[in-house]
This record gives C-alpha cells, sequence and structure tokens, in this order.
C-alpha cells in the first residue's frame, strides 16, 4: 500500500503519547463498528480505559478524533492486509492475486473492526464528503478522502501494469462486494458473494489457476 500524509500530531511525550493512542486505537474500532455518526466521546474513552475528562487534552474536539482515528484505521488496515498479502505471496500468488483473496477474505465478513474502513464506513464517507463543513469539518473531510485515495493507489499497485487505469473501478468492486456479503451474513450464501467476486475480479484482471 502507498503512503499517505499523517494527520498525527506533533511528538508528544512518551507516556502522553502512549495514551494518545489507546484513545485512537478505541475510537479506531468503534468508528468501525458503529459508523462515524455514532462514535461518542465518552464510549471511546472508557473502551480506552481512561476517563472522560482526561479527552481534550489530546484532541480539540470529537472531528479532530474522528479525522486522526481514520488515519489510524487506514494504518490497522494496511498493516493487516500487507501480512496477508505477504503471506500469500510466500504462497506463489501475484501481488493482485494476494490483494484480491486477502480482502475477500471470509474472515473479513464478521471482522468490522479490523477490516477495511472503507468498506465498513462508505456510507459514512460518502455523507462526509457531501456535507456543509460545520456538519464535516476540513480535517473529517481529508481523512476520509486520503482513506479513499490510499485504497484506490494500493490497488493500483497490485494490478497487472495493463490494467492499472482500472483501479478506482476495481477498488469499488472489492469494497462493493465485502458490503454485499456483509448483508447476508457470514455464512455460506455471504461467503458465496465472495467467491464469485474474486472468481470475477481474478478472471477479468489476473486469470490463471485456482481463482476462487
Amino acid at each position: 500500500m502507498a503512503p499517505a500524509a499523517s494527520t498525527r500530531p506533533p511528538h508528544l511525550p512518551d507516556k502522553k503519547q502512549a495514551t494518545h493512542d489507546r484513545i485512537l486505537a478505541a475510537a479506531s474500532r468503534t468508528l468501525r463498528r458503529r459508523g462515524l455518526d455514532k462514535v461518542g466521546v465518552a464510549e471511546v474513552m472508557t473502551e480506552a480505559g481512561l476517563t472522560h475528562g482526561g479527552f481534550y487534552a489530546h484532541f480539540a474536539s470529537r472531528e479532530a478524533l474522528l479525522a486522526e482515528a481514520l488515519e489510524c484505521a487506514r494504518r490497522d488496515m494496511a498493516q493487516v492486509l500487507a501480512q496477508r498479502i505477504a503471506l500469500q505471496r510466500q504462497r506463489g500468488a501475484s501481488a493482485f492475486r494476494a490483494l484480491v483473496q486477502a480482502y475477500l477474505a471470509d474472515a473479513n465478513l464478521p471482522a468490522f473492526e479490523t477490516a477495511c474502513p472503507v468498506s465498513a464506513l462508505a456510507s459514512d464517507l460518502a455523507r462526509c464528503a457531501h456535507a456543509a463543513d460545520d456538519a464535516a469539518p476540513g480535517a473529517l473531510q481529508a481523512a476520509a478522502r486520503a482513506l479513499v485515495s490510499h485504497l484506490i493507489a494500493g490497488v493500483r499497485d497490485a494490478l497487472p501494469p495493463i490494467h492499472r487505469q482500472a483501479a478506482p473501478a476495481v477498488a469499488g468492486m472489492l469494497v462493493g462486494a465485502l458490503q454485499l456479503a456483509r448483508t447476508l451474513g457470514d455464512g455460506p450464501q455471504a461467503q458465496a458473494v465472495l467467491a464469485a467476486a474474486r472468481t470475477a475480479l481474478l478472471n477479468q484482471y489476473d486469470p490463471g489457476p485456482g481463482n476462487a
């Protein structure tokens, strides 16, 4: 995955940075589980094991927290995908095949808190992009755009060179397939949607044996 500009604040003292990171990790999990609109400061601080009163020592507002939490979610996604892709590459898969198999893995169906934040938050991100500035401040909108741009860039890097212009469409197929499958739970029907999507994408962009 390609690097993206960080929204993290300047260097903090070690103890304060550790607390800051705990809050971000809790917010990142919560927003993927509940959606941007339903993330509350009190809930995040409780999940982080901290009191509500300490929040403003780290963030100027709820929106500032969400902007950083989106960046935290992006980093989490990149790390998890990189590990899974590396495992597939060790087994001989191409970069694109490894990405498709990692992103559309059955294990991602119930994994809202740890899987791709774009698939978990696509509707929220769309509303954020079209909201008035007072409803979705610039930092939050920028973080949302960066999240999507990063996914598209990662797909572009993984595609065979001849198909790289299709990266936005392929990213949309990956996200859409995972979202659609999740509407069916995490049983056989949902798994069949992911299997069909894997096969279709690989047949189109990286044909070879074992596409499912």
